[in-house]
C-alpha cells in the first residue's frame, strides 16, 4: 500500500475531486465521454460548466455541448498569432461545483500564471471545485520514451504521472485498433487531407495496439494501488490472487543471484505481458520483489556487498528491493509477503551442514512452509546447498530442540559413558575416568545451557561416586581428595555453562546491533540514491518494520507526547510539528531505537522538501535580480561608451573655436555615425531580448531568401579588416522566417565571427539543404571553443573568450538563438575543420509541409 502524507485542510474548504478519462490515442472519444459525464451530472442537478473543451470540429462531440454552460475563453497573442486558453480566473470567480477541462497535459500560451494546464486544474481543485479532464497515455511522463520508441513521434507535452495517479477516479476510454482506424477513415478524427498520412504513420495497427496495451496496463497498476489501500484500511491479511506477485528471500549469500533469476522466471510464467508499475517501469508477467530480513540472529555470512550486487540485479530485471526487520525470519518474510498481497515466495534450500541439521532439524524453510497458509512456497536448490554455514546462533533463547535435548543429554550421556567404562573396568585410572565424565558434562553444558549442565554434573557425579570411587556400589566418599574432585567437577561444569550462556547473550547483542546498523545503512543508501521524497521514505519505513500503514500527521495541540495504543498504533515524533504514525504489529523495544532513527530521517526529508520549495519560490526573484544586475553593469559601460564618443564628435562639429578641414569633418561624422549605429544595435538587442523573455515578440513568417537578407545584415556592420565572403546562397531554396529578425540573427552571427577572427582571415557564409531544413553556416578561423563552453556562449550578459571585452553586452549569440528558436529553427556551434568555430543556423524550408498524423 502506498503511504500518504496527511496535511491539514484549509478551514472551510473541501479539496475538489479529480476524474480523468484516459485514452490510448487521439480519437477514442475522451472529450465526448467527458461532456457526457457533465450532462449526466447536470441532469442530477449539479452545477456544471464547460471551462474548456476542444472538439476539433467533430460534429458529434460538438452536439454534446448543447444544454451545458460553456465558459468563454481568454485570448492571448503569441508570435504574431492569437490563441484561446482556459480563463482560470473567471472559473474561480464563478466557482461551479464541477468544471470540465479538456487536455490535461496542454502547455499554456505565455501570459498566464501557470505554464501547464494541469497546474490550472490543481488551483481549481484547491478551491474546492471538482474537475473532469482528459489525457492520452502517450502524454504520461514515465511512458514518454516508450511511446516514442513505438511510434517514432516525440511527445513534447507531458504530465507527471503523480498528477494523474492522485485522481479520485480514472476511467479508461478504450477502443480496438481496427475500430479507431475506421473512425479515422470516415473522417471522424482528422480532416480528410490528413487521413491517409495518419493511417500510414501514427495510426498503424501495431502502434495503436501497443498504445492500447500500455493504457490498459497503466490503469491496471492504478487499480492495484487502490486495492492495496483498501486491503490495508480494512485489515485484510489474506492473499487475493488478483495478480501474480513473487517475493524472493535474500540472505546475502552467494546463492542470491540464482534465486533472483529463478523468481523472475516464475513471475514471467502466468502471462507473456508487461505490467507497468506506477513509476512507469515495465516488468514481466507479475511483480518481482526481493526482500532481505535484518534479524537479531542473522546469518554469519551475510555480505553487504553481495546484497548490493543482488539489489542491482533485481532492479535491472524490473523488480524492487526491500529490507525488513524481524526477530523470526519466517514470520517477517510472510508478514511482508501478505502486506504486498504476494502469491508466491521463493526460498533457497538450506546451506547448513548435516551436523547443523542434526543438532537443529528445523530450519527457516520448514517453518516458512508450515506458516505460509495461502502463499505458495518454492524451495529452490542451488550450488551452495548443504555446503555449510556456522552452527545456528541462538536468539533470545535456545531453540526449542536444544532446550528439550539438553536435559535429556544430561541424563543419557553420563549413563552411556558409565556403561562403556563399566565394561572396561581396570583399563583406566580413576583420574582418567573422572576426566571423561568432566568432558561429557562440558559438552552438555555447551549444548544445553546452565540447567542441562547442572543436571549433567549431578548425574555424572552420582554415577562416578557409585560405580568408580571406592567403596564402589555405595554413595560414600572415604578419601578427602575424591570429595574435592567432585566439588571441582561440579564447579567446572557450572562455570562452563555460565560462560556459554554469557557468550550467547553477547552474541545476541552484537547481532542485534549489526541488524540495526544494516537497516540504517539501507535507509542511508536510499537517501544517497536520491530517494528523499517523503512518500518514498514512508513506504521504506512501512516495509522495514512490516506494518500495515505509515503516515505523517500534524501534531495537534493536545498531543504533546507520543503514545502507543494497545491495537498496534505506534506514534513517534518526526520534527516539531509532525508525528510518524504506524499501524500494525507491536514493536519490541529493540526496534523502537531504529524506528526513532527512521523518524529523524523523515523529519530531515520534510525540512529538505520545505527548503527546496522555498528555494524554488525565491529562484525567479534571484534570476530577475541577476538579470537586472548584469543589465545595469552592462549599461553602465557599454551604452555609455558609444554615447560619449558620438556626443564628443557632434560637439566638436558644432564648435566654432576650431576650423576643421573637410577630411576632419568627414572623420568626425563617421565617428558619430558609427557610435550611434553601435548604440542603436545595443538598444535593439536589449529590447528584443526583453520581448523574447516576456513572450511578446511578434513574428511574420514568410518565404525568405538568404541571398536577399545577407546584404542588409552586412550593411549594419562597421568597418573591419576581416573579409566576409558568401557562397551557395543564391542557389538555395527559401526558408520560412521573419525577414527583419533573420537579418538580426545573421548580423549577430557575423559580428561574433568577425570579432574572433584574426586580421585578414576571411569569414565564410555558406548554405545547404538537408531534407526539409536549410542550414546557414557562418565559419571563422578564430581560436575555436571548448566543448564545455558550447552552452555558456548563449547565456546573456557574458562575453566568453572575446578578445575585446570592452564593447558589447554579450547578448548577440543569446539573442540570435532566441530569435532562431522563435522562428522554429535551431542554432548550434560546431568545430571548423582546421581550427575555428562554425555557427549552424537551421530553418524550415518554405516548401516543406508539416507531416500529418501526429497528434
Amino acid at each position: 500500500m502506498a503511504p500518504r502524507v496527511v496535511a491539514a485542510d484549509t478551514p472551510g474548504v473541501r479539496p475538489g475531486k479529480l476524474k480523468v478519462f484516459l485514452g490510448a490515442a487521439p480519437g477514442v472519444g475522451k472529450t465526448y465521454r467527458m461532456l457526457d459525464e457533465g450532462r449526466r451530472r447536470a441532469r442530477r442537478g449539479t452545477d456544471v460548466v464547460v471551462a474548456y473543451a476542444e472538439c476539433h470540429g467533430r460534429p458529434h462531440t460538438e452536439e454534446m455541448l448543447e444544454g451545458l454552460e460553456v465558459f468563454p475563453r481568454t485570448h492571448r497573442a503569441y508570435r504574431g498569432s492569437t490563441f484561446t486558453e482556459l480563463d482560470l480566473d473567471r472559473v474561480l470567480a464563478r466557482h461551479p461545483e464541477v468544471a470540465l477541462v479538456d487536455e490535461l497535459p496542454h502547455t499554456n500560451i505565455p501570459g498566464g500564471r501557470n505554464a501547464k494546464r494541469w497546474q490550472d486544474i490543481e488551483e481549481l481543485l484547491a478551491a474546492g471545485i471538482d474537475v473532469v479532464t482528459t489525457v492520452n497515455v502517450q502524454h504520461l511522463e514515465s511512458l514518454n520514451d516508450v511511446v516514442e520508441k513505438i511510434t517514432g513521434v516525440p511527445q513534447r507535452e507531458t504530465v507527471p504521472d503523480e498528477v494523474v495517479r492522485r485522481a479520485h477516479q480514472i476511467e479508461l476510454v478504450d477502443m480496438p485498433a481496427e475500430a479507431l482506424r475506421r473512425r479515422m477513415a470516415h473522417g471522424n478524427i482528422y480532416r480528410p487531407e490528413k487521413v491517409d498520412a495518419a493511417l500510414a504513420h501514427y495510426f498503424r495497427v501495431g502502434n495503436l495496439t501497443a498504445l492500447r496495451e500500455l493504457a490498459l496496463l497503466w490503469v491496471a497498476g492504478r487499480v492495484d494501488e487502490t486495492l492495496q489501500k483498501y486491503r490495508s484500511e480494512h485489515g485484510i491479511g489474506t492473499v487475493w490472487e488478483t495478480r501474480e506477485r513473487v517475493v524472493v528471500a535474500l540472505t546475502g549469500g552467494p546463492e542470491g543471484e540464482t534465486l533472483i533469476r529463478r523468481a523472475e522466471r516464475i513471475a514471467a510464467l502466468p502471462r507473456g505481458l508487461n505490467y507497468v508499475r506506477a513509476g512507469g517501469t515495465p516488468i514481466s508477467g507479475g511483480d518481482l520483489l526481493a526482500v532481505h530480513v535484518a534479524r537479531s540472529d542473522g546469518l554469519a555470512d551475510a555480505s553487504p556487498a553481495a546484497l548490493a550486487k543482488q539489489r542491482e540485479l533485481v532492479e535491472s530485471l524490473g523488480g524492487s528491493y526491500h529490507s525488513v526487520v524481524g526477530d523470526h525470519v519466517p514470520t517477517a518474510l510472510l508478514d511482508f509477503a501478505r502486506a504486498e498481497n504476494a502469491t508466491q515466495l521463493v526460498l533457497g534450500t538450506s546451506r547448513r551442514s548435516w551436523l547443523s541439521r542434526l543438532l537443529a532439524p528445523r530450519g527457516i524453510g520448514e517453518d516458512t512452509v508450515e506458516l505460509s497458509g495461502d502463499i505458495d512456497v518454492h524451495m529452490v536448490t542451488h550450488e551452495r546447498a548443504g555446503r555449510g554455514r556456522r552452527l545456528p546462533v541462538p536468539g533470545r533463547q535456545l531453540p526449542h530442540a536444544r532446550r528439550v535435548a539438553g536435559p535429556v543429554a544430561g541424563l543419557v550421556l553420563p549413563a552411556l559413558l558409565t556403561a562403556v567404562l563399566a565394561n572396561t573396568r581396570g583399563t583406566l585410572s580413576l583420574t582418567n575416568e573422572s576426566l571423561l565424565f568432566l568432558v561429557t558434562v562440558i559438552g552438555v553444558a555447551c549444548f544445553g545451557g546452565v540447567v542441562s549442565a547442572l543436571l549433567a554434573s549431578l548425574t555424572a557425579s552420582l554415577l562416578l561416586n557409585y560405580y568408580f570411587i571406592p567403596p564402589s556400589g555405595q554413595f560414600t566418599i572415604t578419601e578427602p581428595n575424591n570429595a574435592l574432585a567432585l566439588a571441582v567437577f561440579a564447579v567446572v561444569a557450572v562455570t562452563v555453562a555460565a560462560i556459554v550462556d554469557r557468550s550467547l547473550r553477547l552474541a545476541r547483542r552484537a547481532a542485534s546491533a549489526t541488524a540495526e546498523a544494516e537497516t540504517l545503512s539501507s535507509m542511508a543508501g536510499s537517501i544517497l540514491r536520491g530517494d528523499q521524497a517523503v512518500p518514498i521514505l514512508l513506504e521504506r519505513t512501512r516495509e522495514t518494520f512490516g506494518m500495515e500503514s505509515a503516515e505523517l500527521v500534524p501534531r495537534s495541540d493536545q498531543e504533546t507526547e507520543p503514545d502507543d495504543d494497545a491495537d498496534g498504533l505506534i506514534k513517534v515524533p518526526a520534527g516539531p510539528d509532525r508525528v510518524l504514525v504506524l499501524r500494525g504489529r507491536t514493536l519490541p523495544a529493540s526496534e523502537h531505537r531504529v524506528l526513532t532513527a527512521f523518524a529523524a530521517h523523515l523529519a530531515a526529508a520534510l525540512d529538505h522538501t520545505r527548503l527546496t520549495e522555498a528555494a524554488a519560490e525565491v529562484e525567479p526573484v534571484k534570476a530577475a535580480d541577476r538579470m537586472r544586475t548584469a543589465l545595469l553593469a552592462a549599461v553602465s559601460h557599454d551604452l555609455r561608451t558609444p554615447l560619449a564618443a558620438g556626443r564628443a564628435a557632434i560637439s566638436s562639429l558644432r564648435s566654432t573655436d576650431v576650423d576643421f578641414s573637410m577630411e576632419e569633418r568627414e572623420e568626425l561624422l563617421a565617428t558619430a555615425d558609427e557610435s550611434l549605429a553601435k548604440l542603436n544595435r545595443l538598444v535593439d538587442n536589449l529590447l528584443d531580448m526583453s520581448r523574447l523573455r516576456a513572450g511578446a515578440l511578434t513574428l511574420h513568417l514568410q518565404p525568405t531568401a538568404f541571398a536577399d537578407v545577407l546584404p542588409l545584415a552586412l550593411d549594419t556592420l562597421y568597418a573591419t579588416s576581416v573579409p566576409i565572403e558568401s557562397q551557395g546562397l543564391a542557389e538555395i531554396c527559401d526558408v520560412l522566417a521573419d525577414p527583419p529578425l533573420l537579418e538580426r540573427v545573421i548580423a549577430n552571427l557575423v559580428i561574433n565571427a568577425v570579432r574572433h577572427s584574426p586580421d585578414h582571415q576571411r569569414v565564410l557564409i555558406s548554405a545547404s539543404s538537408l531534407g526539409s531544413r536549410v542550414e546557414l553556416r557562418v565559419i571563422d578561423r578564430g581560436p575555436g571553443l571548448r566543448p564545455e563552453d558550447r552552452d555558456r556562449i548563449f547565456v546573456p550578459f557574458q562575453r566568453l573568450g572575446d578578445s575585446d571585452n570592452t564593447s558589447g553586452l554579450g547578448l548577440g549569440l543569446a539573442l540570435a538563438r532566441g530569435l532562431a528558436e522563435a522562428m522554429g529553427g535551431t542554432l548550434t556551434p560546431e568545430d571548423t575543420p582546421g581550427g575555428g568555430l562554425t555557427m549552424v543556423l537551421s530553418l524550415r524550408a518554405a516548401a516543406a509541409q508539416e507531416p500529418a498524423g501526429q497528434p
